[in-house]
C-alpha cells in the first residue's frame, strides 16, 4: 500500500510539474506573440510613413510635369495631373501628419516640407496664371522664377530623402528585433514540444497499467451491461407477447360472453315480442292498454338490436379477402368522413409511403374499422383547431397505419378499457364502435394499439401483414 501511494505521489509530482514548464512556456510564447505583434505594427506604420512620403513627392512631380507639358503643347489634357495634384497633396500631407505625431524630429521635417511645397505650387500657379494672361507665351518673370522653382523642388526632395531615410533606419532596427523575436519564438516552440513530449511519455509509461486495468474492468462492465440490454429486450418482447394474447383473450372471452348473454336475452325477448303481437290481436283492448304494448314492443326491439350490435362486434365473420394498397383504403375511409371534416372544418396532414404496400384484406370491413377511429378523432377535437394526421409506412413485413389527433387526449384509466363493449365517453355513443375495429383487425391476424395523454391527442396504430405474407398464412391456415 506504501509503495502505491508513493508510486501515485511521484506521478501526480510529475504531472505538476510539467504542467508548470508548460505553463511556464506557454507565458514566453504568448509574451514574444505580443512582442511580434506591437514590432510588426511599427514596422507596418514606418512602411505607411514612406510610401505617403513617397507618393507626395509623385504627386508634386506630376503636377510639375502637366504644367510644363501645358506649357510646351498648350493642351489642356495636361493640366489635369495637376489638378489632381493639387487636391490630392493636401490629403497626403493630413495623412503623414497623423502617422508623424509620435517623433517631434519627422514632424518638424514635415512642416519645413509642407512650406516648401506651398512655395512650390504657389511658384507653379503663378506661372500658369502668367502664361494664360499673355496669350500663352512665356514670359521674362517666368524665367527669372526658374531658378527659385528648381532650388525649392530640390530642397523638397532633400526633405522627403530625409524623412524616407529616418525610416528606412527605423525599419531596420525593427526588422533586427523582429528577426530576433522569431527566434525566441522558435526556441521556445522547441522547449514546449519537448515538453509535451516528455509529459506523454511520462503518460504512458505511468499510466500503462492503470489503462489495462481499466480496460479489463470496462470490458466486464460493457459485457454486463450487453447482457443486461438483452434481457431487457427480452422482457420488453414477452410483455408485448403476453399484452397482445391477454388481448386477444379478453377478446374471445368477451365474445363468448356476449353469445351467452345474446343466447339468454334473445329467447325471453322472443317470446315477449309474441306475446305483445297476440295481445295487439286482442279485439277488446283500451287506449292505456295499446300504449303499453307499444311501449314494451320498443324497448324489446331494442334490447334486441343492441345484443346483434353486441354480437356483430365480438364474433368473427366471414372476410372476402382481396388485394388492397394500404393508402387508397385510407384515402376511401377519409372520403367517406368527408362530410364531418368538413362541418367541424378539421384539417388533414397526410404522410403516405412511397414503397409498395399492399394488403390482403375485406376492403369494406377494414374501411369501416379505419373510418371508425377517423371518426372518434374527429369528435375528440375542438372546431377550427383541429389537425388530423394520417401516415403510412412499411416496417419489415407490415404495414404501418397511423392516425393521430390533437384532441383532449384519454387517460390511463379509459385508455385500458378503450377496446371493451359499451365503453365509451361520449353521451350518444353505444360503445361498440372500437370494439368492433378490435375484432375486424384481429381477424385479419393484425394488431392495434392506442397511446394517449390528456391534453396531448391520440395515436392509434394499426399493423396489417404485407399481401405475399397474408396469403402465404392463408394457404398454410394460420
Amino acid at each position: 500500500m506504501t509503495t502505491l501511494l508513493s508510486f501515485r505521489g511521484k506521478i501526480r509530482s510529475g504531472y505538476v510539474l510539467s504542467f508548470l514548464l508548460l505553463l511556464l512556456s506557454y507565458g514566453l510564447i504568448f509574451y514574444v506573440q505580443q512582442r511580434l505583434v506591437t514590432e510588426a505594427g511599427l514596422a507596418f506604420h514606418s512602411y505607411k510613413i514612406v510610401d505617403k512620403a513617397q507618393s507626395l513627392k509623385a504627386e508634386l512631380t506630376a503636377a510639375e510635369a502637366g504644367v510644363r507639358g501645358y506649357v510646351i503643347t498648350r493642351d489642356e489634357r495636361f493640366l489635369k495631373p495637376y489638378r489632381e495634384a493639387v487636391r490630392k497633396i493636401p490629403v497626403l500631407h493630413s495623412e503623414l501628419k497623423k502617422l508623424m505625431t509620435d517623433s517631434s524630429a519627422q514632424s518638424t521635417r514635415l512642416d519645413t516640407l509642407h512650406q516648401l511645397i506651398d512655395i512650390r505650387l504657389n511658384i507653379l500657379s503663378e506661372g500658369l496664371a502668367n502664361f494664360l494672361d499673355n496669350g500663352f507665351e512665356i514670359t521674362d518673370e517666368m524665367k527669372k522664377r526658374r531658378e527659385t522653382s528648381l532650388n525649392t523642388m530640390d530642397s523638397i526632395r532633400l526633405y522627403i530623402s530625409k524623412i524616407t531615410d529616418s525610416e528606412q533606419v527605423l525599419l531596420q532596427n525593427r526588422e533586427q528585433q523582429l528577426s530576433g523575436l522569431f527566434k525566441r519564438a522558435r526556441m521556445m516552440s522547441i522547449i514546449s514540444l519537448t515538453i509535451v513530449i516528455f509529459a506523454l511519455l511520462y503518460s504512458l509509461i505511468t499510466f500503462n497499467w492503470e489503462t489495462k486495468a481499466r480496460e479489463i474492468a470496462d470490458k466486464r462492465a460493457n459485457t454486463y451491461r450487453e447482457e443486461l440490454e438483452r434481457n431487457q429486450d427480452e422482457l420488453k418482447q414477452k410483455n408485448s407477447e403476453l399484452k397482445e394474447l391477454k388481448d386477444v383473450e379478453k377478446f374471445t372471452s368477451t365474445g363468448r360472453i356476449a353469445r351467452t348473454i345474446a343466447h339468454e336475452v334473445r329467447n325471453p325477448l322472443t317470446n315477449i315480442l309474441l306475446a305483445t303481437d297476440q295481445l295487439k290481436e286482442i279485439e277488446s283492448k283500451g287506449e292505456e292498454s295499446t300504449v303499453l304494448l307499444e311501449l314494451i314492443n320498443r324497448n324489446a326491439t331494442r334490447i334486441n338490436q343492441l345484443v346483434s350490435d353486441l354480437l356483430d362486434a365480438t364474433r368473427f365473420t366471414h372476410l372476402d379477402f382481396t388485394r388492397a394498397n394500404i393508402n387508397e383504403l385510407l384515402e376511401e375511409a377519409l372520403e367517406m368522413a368527408k362530410d364531418r371534416i368538413e362541418l367541424s372544418q378539421i384539417s388533414v396532414e397526410k404522410n403516405y409511403t412511397g414503397q409498395g404496400c399492399e394488403v390482403f384484406v375485406d376492403r369494406e370491413k377494414i374501411k369501416v374499422a379505419l373510418l371508425n377511429i377517423i371518426v372518434n378523432a374527429i369528435e375528440a377535437m375542438e372546431k377550427e383547431k383541429g389537425v388530423l394526421q394520417l401516415k403510412t409506412r412499411r416496417e419489415g413485413n407490415r404495414c404501418i397505419i397511423e392516425i393521430s389527433d390533437n384532441g383532449k387526449g384519454i387517460d390511463e384509466e379509459a385508455l385500458q378499457k378503450l377496446f371493451e363493449p359499451y365503453f365509451t365517453s361520449k353521451l350518444k355513443g353505444n360503445g361498440l364502435g372500437l370494439t368492433n375495429t378490435q375484432n375486424i383487425i384481429l381477424n385479419h391476424k393484425g394488431k392495434i394499439t392506442a397511446y394517449s395523454k390528456p391534453g396531448k391527442g391520440a395515436i392509434f396504430f394499426i399493423m396489417l401483414d404485407l399481401a405475399e405474407i397474408a396469403i402465404m398464412r392463408e394457404r398454410s391456415g394460420e
